[in-house]
């Protein structure tokens, strides 16, 4: 089904910052943010397994498990399986190490058979306390945690991972599935699998003001072709572009902070937030349904919720493309 049809509006909750990602954040603090996206009208929050070893799932669970399950949507992801065992030392994470050292220290198994996509279902149902899930997508199988090795977990996803979801799709127990990855090579070779199709699929940091290049050369025109929906997820390239210090999960380098520093003169001599832009640009393109920034305190979902509402004049946009800061190739709001 289009995620078009399943989403309930263009801006959703991304969750990994509740798993403690970068830094540890209270309980409090990370259930008065779920209350305030719902408080300001969100109603698709994403998830996973992933975000610090279940943590972000729990918490989300403890504030959604008191609102009506028909008025909102949910999505989690497979591909790790939580273990009660504690973690000894550093997780080999691959380019990621660190990024949820703050999470819970249960181990995680990385893997994505068959078995382990029902378990890690039913894991996810238990942290989140409800009884269904909307969408599921095959998480991070992809060249950023396993090197050379990902086709080796494609493979897996693919007589695993992939043939569950269709199946209880076709049985009607989710709604959709697709992949949430953080690079387009996955999705592009899955998209050109003759096997059953995803509905859509999760792009991080793909589709950014920051980053879009890659995803227009092939990507973007193949899920055209075939009508399959994005999700935009990290649209602040991992909270440079609203004020944060990273980038691609890490500190940003120099060049990141001088292109960054070029689009805040734009906007600013625009009137323009830099949240604004940065959303809008995401959602100009035809295969977006919806962007998911993360947030770990309250007043981020009314910034969020602001950005997407604010008024950005053409003429932003006619320069933004004449500065050579996008892609001659990418979508424009009102057309520019």
């Amino acid at each position: 089904m289009s995620l078009k049809k399943i989403l309930p509006g263009k801006l959703g909750f991304g969750t990994a910052p509740l798993g403690n990602m970068f830094r540890a954040i209270p309980d409090e603090e990370a259930a008065a943010t779920v209350e305030a996206a719902w408080e300001q009208g969100v109603r698709y929050y994403d998830t996973a397994p992933f975000y610090g070893a279940g943590l972000a799932e729990e918490r989300l669970g403890e504030v959604l498990s008191t609102k009506p399950r028909d008025a909102y949507v949910l999505s989690t992801k497979v591909g790790r399986v939580i273990l009660d065992e504690k973690e000894e030392g550093a997780r080999d994470l691959g380019e990621k190490g660190g990024l949820f050292e703050h999470g819970n220290p249960n181990k995680m198994l990385h893997v994505w058979t068959a078995d382990a996509a029902e378990r890690s279902i039913e894991d996810s149902l238990k942290r989140l306390g409800t009884d269904r899930l909307d969408i599921v997508w095959v998480h991070d199988i992809a060249q950023d945690f396993h090197g050379d090795a990902w086709l080796q977990k494609f493979e897996e996803a693919r007589t695993g991972a992939f043939r569950v979801l269709s199946r209880l799709r076709d049985e009607g127990v989710i709604k959709a599935w697709g992949l949430g990855v953080n690079k387009t090579e996955p999705i592009e070779l899955t998209l050109a699998l003759d096997e059953p199709q995803p509905d859509g699929f999760l792009l991080a940091g793909r589709y950014t003001l920051l980053d879009h290049d890659h995803a227009l050369q092939r990507l973007l025109p193949m899920a055209q072709e075939q009508n399959v929906d994005m999700v935009v997820g990290g649209p602040y390239s991992s909270g440079i572009l609203a004020g944060g210090t990273h980038f691609e999960y890490q500190a940003a380098p120099p060049q990141i902070i001088e292109r960054v520093g070029r689009l805040k003169d734009l906007a600013a001599a625009h009137g323009v937030s830099i949240k604004a832009a940065a959303l809008q640009f995401s959602l100009a393109h035809p295969a977006t349904a919806a962007v998911i920034p993360g947030a770990t305190k309250p007043s981020r979902i009314a910034e969020d919720v602001a950005a997407l509402n604010e008024t950005v004049p053409a003429a932003f946009w006619t320069d933004l493309r004449a500065a050579g800061l996008v892609s001659p190739a990418a979508p424009l709001p009102n057309g520019a």
